[in-house]
């Protein structure tokens, strides 16, 4: 009888969660279908709010975001 219970209970969590997975997944298509929709329309544009910093190979300088611009000049490597 208690096998039953928890074999029970262990289904149905598994049903409720995977219906919470379905649903998310159906929000998130009916957000991107949107989110197309409007980049196709134009109403959607990318601002990036650029800084300046330089090239050590050719001296030249070139717009960057500032979430770049404090990365190290090589990264891993052997």
């Amino acid at each position: 009888m208690l096998r039953r219970y928890v074999n029970m209970k262990t289904q149905t969590i598994v049903v409720v969660v995977l219906i919470v997975l379905v649903l998310a997944s159906a929000v998130q298509a009916f957000q991107l279908q949107s989110l197309k929709g409007k980049i196709a329309d134009g109403q959607v544009t990318a601002s990036v709010s650029p800084s300046v910093a330089s090239s050590p190979e050719n001296g030249k300088t070139s717009a960057l975001p500032s979430s770049i611009k404090d990365l190290p000049q090589m990264v891993g490597g052997c």
